[in-house]
């Protein structure tokens, strides 16, 4: 319930009914203040003439859930919470380049910036910008956030200014909210009680809203096509979709998984037996039918695309597919000469092996039908290169969690490739870019939180990245941007899009205000939700 401490967006969106950003994300990309006044501009004198520092106006009489007051020292040191590298924050990355974060007065907080900013809007912003009280959070920076007993307790039972208050968490279960009878926002939220129910999975969510009614809502329903349109059948809910940034993707593991490294598991150092190979990663990906995933799997919720970014000003809709970096049909001929080329020939049993070293992959995912059926299209062209696959499937509250006991999670990446969707937070794509920088690699040592889990490391990256975020010339900056994009996806394949996805959820008949949002989380403005 901590969201800057998780790295899925189920935990985001349960933590927003409590935890609240400055400005949210609207459905057009448009920012809209939550706990700011409004949003800085240059033209009210928020953002300065030099483009190195941005103020914050906040609301005045906002509370936080036990009464005390919202004031800009907790904007600062949610700051220095996650600016702390050690405290662990996922979000850490939507903070870089602030030199330093000061409370003008009770309801106005300055950041600073090292050099100007093209874009202002990441930090505190939207999904990844919720705002933490000093007065329960302060002794919890850096180790303590996740060693301390009482910082783990407050993890769980958040204290924030949103629209509903925890009254009950089941970890992997679910959340009881009550609604927050001090809400700033006069007469809102509109319902008494939320159940958020975490686990399960996608049909059988979709069936409770489309079917069965016993549920208002249903996120992230990644539904085969046809199993989806019979559900709808039901009549009791409305499919609602929005095109947006979130792309289904594999990843490719640059290090040794072998379990026998013990603490330098995955880590930096020790190369993957065939995978630090970028000729053996392009391989693997240009086989992949996308076309025939993206047509029969998703149908209206889902084009097939070979490119990281997806929306526009990055790309127009008809690039999705066959259009900047060509993936249009599956290339066995080339697939094959970069393998036998890499020195990984076919044995008598049709399995392709080097120097004794058969190769063989384990290839991981979260628990979904559709998903699944995506990991059989892909393991059968990789059977066909000579290619041993293992598929696991594991439950999401496990495969995007941050449990450090478990071998499962996206963080860890423990194994040769993991698939999954993400997208950028706002219409701007720095961060979701600058995501793969050096400095944001995941590893024990940040206990496999952060945003790069692929240990994507080029110092060529790493420079556009800074580059980017001071570019004030948007074509440049747009240029620079899909340099970037081909980097990951067309260079080095450390990426392979699969299906630009829409978002696609369930709403109950008569649920007002409630659907998709591409660029923030769907529970965004819950506190307007009426039935």
């Amino acid at each position: 319930m901590n969201a800057p401490l998780a790295p899925g967006t189920k935990d985001n969106d349960a933590s927003r009914l409590v935890y609240e950003p400055l400005a949210s994300v609207g459905l057009d990309g448009a920012l809209m203040p939550s706990l700011a006044a409004e949003i800085p501009t240059k033209s009210n004198g928020g953002i300065a003439a030099d483009g190195k520092s941005v103020t914050w106006k906040l609301k005045k009489g906002v509370k936080w859930h036990d009464g005390s007051d919202f004031t800009a020292d907790d904007v600062v040191f949610t700051y220095e919470y996650c600016s702390k590298k050690e405290t662990g924050c996922s979000t850490a990355g939507r903070l870089s380049g602030i030199t330093k974060a000061t409370a003008v007065d009770a309801n106005t907080v300055k950041l600073e910036y090292n050099d100007p900013q093209s874009y202002f809007y990441k930090a505190f912003v939207g999904t990844n910008g919720h705002i933490l009280p000093r007065k329960y959070f302060g002794k919890c920076i850096g180790e303590a956030s996740s060693k301390d007993a009482d910082c783990q307790k407050m993890n769980n039972n958040p204290i924030g200014t949103g629209p509903y208050k925890v009254k009950e968490f089941k970890s992997g279960d679910q959340v009881t909210y009550e609604a927050n009878m001090n809400y700033h926002v006069p007469d809102q939220p509109f319902f008494k009680d939320v159940i958020f129910k975490g686990g399960g999975d996608a049909t059988s969510a979709a069936r409770a809203v489309f079917q069965t009614g016993d549920t208002d809502y249903a996120w992230n329903l990644q539904v085969e096509a046809a199993v989806l349109a019979q559900l709808q059948q039901g009549g009791k809910g409305d499919l609602k979709t929005a095109t947006g940034p979130n792309v289904e993707r594999i990843m490719f593991q640059p290090n040794d998984i072998s379990p026998e490294l013990g603490d330098m598991r995955g880590e930096m150092g020790k190369p993957h037996p065939f995978f630090s190979d970028k000729n053996v990663r392009k391989a693997f990906s240009i086989v992949i039918d996308r076309k025939t995933m993206a047509e029969t799997l998703y149908g209206p919720a889902g084009d097939p695309t070979c490119e990281f970014l997806t929306w526009e000003p990055y790309l127009k809709s008809d690039q999705l597919h066959g259009g900047r970096n060509k993936c249009a049909t599956p290339d066995f001929d080339t697939a094959n000469k970069l393998l036998d080329d890499a020195g990984w020939k076919k044995g008598t049993d049709g399995i392709r092996a080097k120097d004794g070293k058969k190769m063989k992959v384990s290839f991981s995912t979260s628990v979904n039908p559709l998903r699944q059926k995506e990991q059989a299209l892909m393991k059968d062209a990789w059977n066909k290169l000579g290619v041993e696959v293992d598929l696991k499937a594991v439950d999401a509250a496990v495969f995007f969690s941050t449990d450090a006991g478990s071998p499962d999670t996206i963080g860890k990446f423990w194994y040769d490739i993991q698939m999954y969707t993400n997208g950028s937070g706002v219409p701007d794509a720095t961060d979701y870019l600058c995501d793969y920088h050096s400095k944001e690699i995941s590893a024990k040592a940040n206990g496999w939180r952060s945003a790069n889990q692929i240990r994507y490391n080029s110092k060529e990256y790493d420079g556009l990245c800074d580059q980017l975020k001071t570019t004030l010339d948007a074509a440049k900056a747009n240029e620079i941007a899909l340099k970037m994009n081909d980097m990951l996806v067309a260079q080095d394949y450390v990426v392979s899009p699969l299906v630009a996805r829409k978002t696609v959820s369930g709403v109950a008949k008569g649920l007002k205000n409630a659907g998709p949002n591409p660029w923030d989380s769907e529970m965004w403005n819950i506190a307007t939700w009426v039935k």
